[in-house]
């Protein structure tokens, strides 16, 4: 069907809406300094100008795996034509961004009825154009606007399969199969996000629920062994580079970025994963570890049970800032600590802790790349203290809010819809590993969400056909 004049012209406006708010992200809100992005563009680099993968260690440059190489080859492709220009790289990631709002607005209509796919599909376009959480990261040298374009297309492709109801990847030739180049895109995302392969796990996890008679066996097995080869294909060279270079077999990153012969304190993580939730509690305990010195004082009263312990900590703490390095004993201190804890209270280990922090990471006000506290509370005291800062705070957990609520109305209008149950888990399936196995209760972590949040938010606008 041929877009009518007015539908060609909401589209014109929803592209140029969020052209101009990401434009103004970048021009007003650059963000290089922060995170990994130095050590991203350090690698992208080297990668361009010396042909090693890596960066100096002790004076020498050293080839590295602690990153997956996805982003740096993004990176590097920019550096060819614009030099170290990280301006460059987010106007490129700013037309990445407004491709996946497209593919966003295909993967809502794909889930409307026909009757009313034009009509959602653009309620999805202006959501993805509008929603300033994706846009923000456009204006920063991180991974978040690549994977979340890449995983986009994979959920796009994936509804083309059984999961959303199509049988296209059954009629097709092994080459030119559905279920395979879902895959081979999820292992691109895998690339440059080692967690990306969650949305295959999710869409597992449907097909088990569809193919479970032994009558369907078949089908099960050849679509998991194709979306399997298909994640394989992008991540062999990485590993052949690996296995040549480091002698190590490695098809993804170190789980915790380590360099060889480097200690990882899992004591320390043990004990903050037994009660941090919140994420301002990370700047003070997690990105502080062989790098500045963790104030007891500053920490919530809720990460001891006792002064006892409080004062046992505060020990170790000592210790640790007087060298500013936790080394395997003071390390095996720590995780006496966390076993001691988590025996009194599993239930606060294993549940309550993962509950606060799915609040924390789709609850949050977003605004760890903006100029903003994002304190509310309390709301007299932040008010007076700067009430700029608190209405911007406000402004963005009310946004935040309000495409939550959509997605679950959505959820419940389409809840018949063969597709749905694809996207619900996606969701469910990447908060649960950020919330439980995962260090750092990071906001950013769930971003990857966002397509399958935005296009079931837009089928609240499904119009409804009267017989």
């Amino acid at each position: 069907m041929t877009p009518t004049r007015s539908v060609r012209v909401n589209i014109a406006l929803a592209t140029l809406s969020g052209l101009a708010l990401r434009l103004y992200l970048v021009l007003k809100f650059p963000v290089t300094d922060t995170g990994d992005a130095p050590f991203y563009i350090e690698l992208a680099w080297n990668w361009l100008k010396n042909g090693i993968y890596g960066f100096p260690v002790y004076g020498q440059l050293t080839p590295v795996d602690m990153r997956v190489p996805g982003y740096p080859a993004f990176l590097a492709s920019v550096f060819a034509f614009a030099g170290q220009s990280t301006r460059a790289v987010m106007v490129a990631q700013i037309f990445v961004d407004l491709a996946t709002c497209f593919v966003i607005a295909l993967i809502a209509a794909r889930l409307a009825p026909v009757t009313s796919r034009r009509r959602v599909a653009l309620a999805g376009l202006w959501l993805a154009a509008l929603c300033p959480f994706t846009a923000n990261y456009t204006a920063v040298v991180l991974t978040e606007t690549l994977v979340i374009f890449l995983t986009a297309l994979a959920i796009l492709l994936l509804l083309q399969t059984d999961v959303g109801g199509a049988t296209v990847a059954r009629a097709g030739s092994f080459l030119a199969n559905t279920w395979l180049f879902a895959g081979i895109v999820v292992g691109f995302g895998t690339l440059v996000r080692p967690e990306t392969p969650l949305l295959l796990f999710a869409a597992g996890l449907v097909l088990v629920a569809k193919w479970w008679r032994p009558v369907d066996w078949m089908k099960l097995i050849r679509a998991g062994l194709l979306m399997g080869l298909g994640l394989l294909l992008p991540l062999v060279p990485w590993a052949a580079r690996n296995w040549h270079t480091l002698h190590d077999v490695q098809f993804l990153a170190p789980r915790y970025s380590e360099l060889p012969g480097e200690y990882t304190p899992l004591g320390f993580t043990a004990w903050t994963n037994t009660w941090m939730w919140r994420f301002r509690d990370v700047y003070l305990t997690q990105w502080k570890v062989n790098e500045e010195e963790i104030a007891i004082d500053e920490l919530p009263a809720y990460a001891f049970d006792s002064q006892d312990e409080k004062e046992r900590m505060a020990d170790l703490l000592d210790e640790y800032n007087e060298a500013l390095t936790i080394d395997p004993p003071l390390d095996q201190e720590f995780r006496e600590i966390a076993r001691e804890r988590t025996e009194r209270h599993r239930l606060q280990t294993y549940v309550k802790v993962p509950l606060l922090r799915t609040l924390t990471l789709w609850f949050t006000p977003r605004v760890e790349l903006l100029p903003s506290s994002g304190h509310l509370w309390p709301v007299r005291e932040e008010w007076q203290d700067d009430r700029r800062d608190f209405l911007v705070t406000l402004g963005l957990t009310v946004v935040n809010g309000i495409y939550i609520l959509l997605a679950f109305v959505g959820v419940w209008i389409a809840r018949r819809r063969t597709g749905v149950a694809l996207l619900v888990l996606f969701c469910v399936v990447r908060t649960l590993f950020f919330a439980r196995f995962i260090e750092t209760p990071e906001p950013r972590y769930v971003l990857e969400c966002f397509p399958a949040l935005i296009a079931l938010g837009a089928q609240v606008f499904t119009r409804e056909v009267k017989s």
